[in-house]
């Protein structure tokens, strides 16, 4: 071989080299988004300890690019693919803001070519800002002082250049609706009362972790509005941002300010599951045209308003009826590719492989013990006892079975950051092995350098193992913690059978609620219970974990449902029920 050929086959074998070790573009992502979230920027007075926290999120398309703004981030995040988002440091409100430093629960919209911010304020002081290139951090203020303010503010601009504000956050007050001057951005008139909750009716708007509190008033907040086919779809969250019923219902009508009917079920719906929680949100379409749904997600141990946030399909059905698919919600689901049909479910089909398996660790922190890693709940966690590397967790599925992802989620435990900080990053290893003797590298992140607090990796090729060990090289804060180490693919023996002898049992005294009660199936290690008011429609999906019955609180004491359960194991999913009608 001459030399020119000779360096031209090098050539080619390096960049073949190169290409197999590159990483493939993501075609799926898991709940909670895995977003460097920055840290409560309050002091710890109450001795709960300090931690991540963001909630209030919008999702804008604006020029192809998806930006996303929440509460207290000091910042904000662009992406082109829904899935890798990349965060851009500011800082947005005036000196004389005293008492602020960032935005909370910020609206952005669009007007023309240009996309304007706004965070929640009850004075008259705020600068609402604007860009024509925040891709690049270029902003100017559009006006100086916004002469009404408003707690939980939305922009949404009318096909016909029409700008209209919403705004409420109260269990006292409704959501207020007012159209802007398109230049000043000064009220046309004076703002309109919109809604109220109706807490007597709709049983998911009652306040309270298993919404039977009677004691507080619930909170109406986190408006969005959307339009499809002349119809306006006013979004808003309700009961309590830190519930696992925590939702978003949509309020319909012919105009931008009403009249509004309510749809009976919240449309944004998840108090079951791993991460719980889909309230105070906003809907988007992507460059293809496809909706989504972005919204709040509660973990509340440290604090009740410790939060992260969820992405989710949405669609409106023939007869517009507003839906968004939260069944299987925190398990691995497809990107949008090109024009997808999201009345179909987007879920991969990888179910969960280790719920409650065997954990062995490195060492053990308090009574922070090593099943909490596995026991499908945020709110519970595994500690080591230091951050050091080494430290290690340990899964095993029980049998070979087909591994295609792998979500860790870290845990804040004696973290020491405030606000958001810069340059923080999460290093490990995952090792993989079919008889726990000879191990092999899985997954190598010992040299990353982002923040990953909620690390979602889909496998390029599926792995036949039975043991993963998660070994720490970095943490960015506090000790080596882990919520929940989720293994996903497939198994290899049987589905779930049929759930049989469902029934539901809705009294008459308060049809706002109703007792699910199913014989439990043997091999099934969770039920998806879908809920509807059209056997048609059954747009709302708790998923439930071990147990073999549910109270249901969120019904409308006006209307008649339907319902199906089904069954799940690390196999796959068993056959539904046939569909129940209760009036």
């Amino acid at each position: 071989m001459n030399r020119h050929r000779m360096k031209l086959f090098v050539c080619i074998v390096a960049s073949f080299s190169i290409l197999s070790i590159k990483a493939q573009e993501p075609r799926t992502y898991c709940n909670p988004m895995n977003l460097d979230y920055g840290y409560t920027p309050i002091p710890d007075y109450s001795g709960w300890g300090r931690h991540r926290a963001t909630a209030d999120p919008v999702i804008v398309n604006y020029k192809d690019t998806y930006f996303l703004f929440s509460t207290n981030q000091w910042g904000y995040w662009w992406s082109k693919d829904l899935s890798e988002w990349n965060f851009i440091p500011r800082k947005f409100l005036r000196p004389w803001n005293e008492g602020y430093d960032e935005l909370c629960a910020p609206a952005v919209g669009i007007i023309g070519d240009t996309m304007i911010v706004l965070g929640s304020t009850y004075t008259t002081n705020f600068t609402i800002w604007m860009s024509t290139n925040p891709l690049e951090d270029q902003w100017k203020p559009l006006v100086d002082s916004f002469e009404i303010g408003g707690w939980d503010p939305a922009f949404f601009t009318d096909d016909d250049g029409k700008l209209y504000m919403y705004n409420g956050s109260s269990n006292r007050y409704p959501v207020y609706g007012v159209e802007l001057n398109r230049k000043t951005l000064d009220p046309i008139g004076t703002r309109k009362e919109l809604y109220f909750l109706e807490p007597w009716r709709y049983g998911w708007q009652r306040f309270g972790e298993h919404m039977d509190n009677t004691f507080l008033d619930p909170f109406l907040e986190g408006a969005w509005m959307t339009k499809h086919n002349g119809k306006y779809y006013l979004q808003y969250g309700a009961p309590g941002t830190e519930f696992s019923g925590y939702a978003d219902g949509v309020l319909v009508g012919d105009g931008p300010l009403g009249p509004f009917t309510p749809q009976s079920m919240p449309f944004s719906f998840k108090p079951g599951g791993f991460a719980r929680g889909a309230g105070h949100g906003s809907t988007f379409y992507d460059n293809w045209g496809n909706l989504w749904h972005v919204s709040t997600m509660a973990i509340s141990v440290k604090n009740n308003f410790e939060r992260r946030l969820g992405l989710w399909p949405a669609g409106f059905d023939d007869e517009g009826v507003l839906n968004c698919n939260t069944a299987f919600g925190d398990y691995p689901t497809w990107l949008p590719q090109g024009k997808e049909n999201h009345s179909k479910s987007r879920f991969t089909g990888w179910m969960l492989l280790n719920y409650k398996k065997p954990v062995t660790v490195s060492s053990t922190f308090g009574n922070y013990h090593t099943n909490n890693a596995v026991d499908e709940d945020i709110k519970t966690y595994w500690s080591a006892a230091t951050n050091a590397a080494n430290e290690w967790i340990q899964t095993d599925l029980g049998a070979v079975m087909t591994v295609r992802a792998i979500q860790i989620n870290y845990a804040d435990q004696d973290a020491e950051i405030l606000g958001k900080a810069e340059g923080l990053y999460h290093q490990y290893k995952i090792l993989e092995s079919a008889d726990s003797r000879k191990w092999n590298l899985l997954v190598d992140k010992s040299r990353n350098k982002t923040d990953v607090p909620h690390d979602y990796i889909e496998l390029e090729n599926p792995v036949e193992t039975r043991y993963l060990k998660l070994v720490n090289i970095h943490m960015p804060t506090g000790r080596f913690a882990i919520s929940g180490f989720r293994v996903f693919g497939l198994g290899k023996g049987d589905l779930p059978s049929a759930v049989k002898d469902f029934m539901v049992l809705r009294t008459a005294k308060d049809k706002r609620s109703a007792w699910l009660k199913w014989c439990p199936v043997d091999n099934a290690y969770a039920y998806n219970i879908y809920i509807g008011t059209d056997p048609d429609k059954l747009y709302n999906c708790i998923m439930v974990y071990t147990s073999n019955e549910y109270w249901l609180k969120a019904l409308d004491s006006q209307r008649t449902y339907y319902f199906t359960i089904e069954a799940i194991n690390e196999n796959g999913v068993g056959p539904g029920s046939r569909i129940i009608k209760v009036d």
